[in-house]
């Protein structure tokens, strides 16, 4: 099992990398706006491969193409963690960047290359899509 933490310490997780699914950089204007960044680098895993330590809170909204996300985050750092798909029942994203030791990660591609900022553009030597893609 790997590790990983909120910038405080408050929320951790354990995970099995063997698990992970799909590795995207996600440059959705969410992802932009939760990260204060040009895209958000998310894997997911089945919630069964994660043990997630400590009281996070959620924030829900309706995502671009209407899914209904659910995005955990400490409420003392304010770290954002996780995202929660209801369309994707069983299943949760990590955010790469709260991982211990991303070292391992292999990002497949990116998604929603449509709203992509020109100061972070998508990652030419991936595949890509304008939207969301098909997990």
């Amino acid at each position: 099992m790997a590790h990983g933490s909120c910038l405080c310490g408050d929320i951790s997780y354990d995970y099995d990398e063997q698990a992970a699914g799909a590795s995207v950089h996600c440059h959705c204007r969410d992802c932009q706006r939760v990260t204060g960044s040009g895209k958000a680098t998310v894997v997911l895993f089945p919630e069964s491969a994660v043990t997630i330590t400590g009281e996070y809170k959620r924030y829900s909204n309706i995502g671009s193409d209407g899914s209904h996300v659910n995005r955990g985050f400490c409420p003392n750092c304010g770290s954002q963690m996780f995202t929660f798909v209801d369309e994707i029942p069983g299943n949760v994203f990590i955010k790469a960047g709260t991982m211990d030791d991303s070292t391992w990660l292999e990002v497949a591609m990116n998604c929603w290359e449509s709203t992509a900022n020109p100061w972070s553009p998508p990652n030419s030597a991936l595949p890509g899509v304008e939207r969301n893609p098909e997990l």
